[in-house]
């Protein structure tokens, strides 16, 4: 198994160098070509099923997204759990994907992982009292909760009793963890036609919305500390007050529209000043898309859509030619076909089927023309890349990173773009 993953990490270094209704801002739109034969469509669908039957075996240990450590490389025996800050926000992201999936399949199982979802965020909202948002929650008798507890420390541990069990629960949540619960929330609702789940996510939507009012859009803990602000984010409070009035417009249609009124020129700002820094913090690009995304397909009134449209189009113009098959889905979600980013799409998409699912350590500094101490001048093919979580919210110019070879990433960063190709007919 390591010798495959050498030999992969050397072809990758040799290829760096050489129909839902109008309602729902989800419109089928007219088919491109297809570029995959009866066999690699068949081969891409199994590899999506695999990735999803394995997230439910090994990446959900208590419900929401967590990726498992091993005992070495070449090991299957499971010893702990890592990454448990950013279980919020891959759940939303791994909702998003199954959502898609059953847009485009109907299947029963899709259906049980997105509810299975819903629920794992329902106990992220639940075990605060409070209607935060956790990043992550896990009985306090987990075998993982001690390493866990270690790793996550520095955002503070919180005790709780749900349901008559001891929680342990990770606190200092980020906008990041709201965005990639708000994104899933909103597209399971519009894709599954489901009364109980979409009951389920009005409720959760609401209460965590109802949350961040009251607190002014201020995250506070329940020990009264700010772990982070809305504020001074016009695109990300407008893009939850969105989702809010799609699934309780009794609630948020007026919070919204007053929201938009001050608001909506400002959209603008916050992404104009991101862009000028194309690699670092490279994860607030993913943060912009997956905002503007529900932002511009759920508004109604031409005015406002056009400011939300040029915000965009701005963030876009910096990404585009990234190597991006996640971006590029949004973008074709909000865009008519374009062979060029549809080809593209499916050329990366074929190219994470080549990468290592483990966090083998890559360093291309040796092969590739360097532009600053841990930037290739030139994004880096897919297969190349540095092993992470989300490929896609991963600076594409990274020369270096990656570990000891014992994480596994879960694969939402081909299931969800995959099933999204699916769905718009890319592939």
């Amino acid at each position: 198994m390591a010798n495959d993953r050498m030999q992969g990490a050397a072809r990758a270094i040799g290829w760096g160098l050489g129909r839902i209704a109008t309602r729902t801002g989800l419109v089928s739109r007219p088919p491109v070509i297809k570029r995959l034969d009866a066999a690699q469509a068949h081969g891409w669908e199994n590899a999506s099923l695999a990735i999803s039957a394995q997230i439910q075996q090994r990446h959900l240990p208590h419900g929401t997204v967590m990726d498992p450590v091993f005992v070495s490389p070449d090991s299957d025996e499971i010893v702990s759990y890592t990454r448990a800050g950013d279980s919020a926000i891959w759940t939303g992201h791994y909702l998003a994907a199954e959502s898609f999936r059953f847009a485009v399949t109907g299947s029963p199982e899709a259906l049980a992982h997105a509810k299975g979802a819903v629920q794992g965020i329902r106990t992220l909202i639940d075990v605060t009292g409070t209607n935060l948002l956790a990043r992550a929650a896990l009985p306090a008798d987990s075998p993982y909760a001690e390493a866990i507890a270690q790793e996550e420390a520095r955002h503070g541990i919180f005790a709780a009793t749900l349901g008559g069990t001891s929680y342990r629960w990770i606190g200092n949540t980020s906008r990041d963890q709201y965005s990639g619960v708000f994104f899933g929330l909103s597209l399971a609702y519009d894709l599954i036609d489901d009364p109980d789940l979409r009951a389920a996510i009005r409720e959760l939507a609401t209460r965590l919305l109802e949350f961040l009012l009251r607190n002014h859009w201020f995250v506070v803990m329940p020990d009264g500390r700010i772990s982070t602000v809305f504020v001074g984010r016009p695109d990300q409070q407008l893009a939850l007050l969105q989702i809010g009035r799609q699934v309780n417009p009794g609630r948020f249609d007026r919070a919204y529209e007053q929201g938009r009124r001050g608001l909506a020129g400002l959209v603008v700002a916050p992404i104009a000043y991101e862009v000028l820094d194309d690699h670092n913090s490279y994860f607030k690009f993913n943060l912009d898309t997956i905002n503007l995304f529900n932002l511009i397909r759920l508004e109604n009134h031409r005015r406002y859509k056009l400011r939300y449209r040029f915000a965009y189009d701005v963030l876009r113009r910096t990404t585009d030619d990234h190597g991006n098959a996640h971006f590029n889905m949004i973008d074709r979600g909000l865009r008519e076909s374009n062979e060029r980013r549809d080809g593209e799409t499916v050329e990366l998409l074929a190219a994470w089927l080549e990468r290592p699912r483990r966090d083998d350590f890559v360093d291309l500094r040796s092969q590739l023309e360097a532009c600053g101490p841990d930037r290739a001048c030139e994004p880096i093919p897919v297969v190349g890349r540095v092993r992470t979580d989300f490929l896609w919210q991963r600076s594409p110019f990274l020369l270096f990173g990656g570990g000891a070879g014992r994480i596994e990433g879960p694969g939402i960063d081909f299931i969800l773009p995959y099933w999204m190709a699916r769905f718009y007919e890319v592939v």
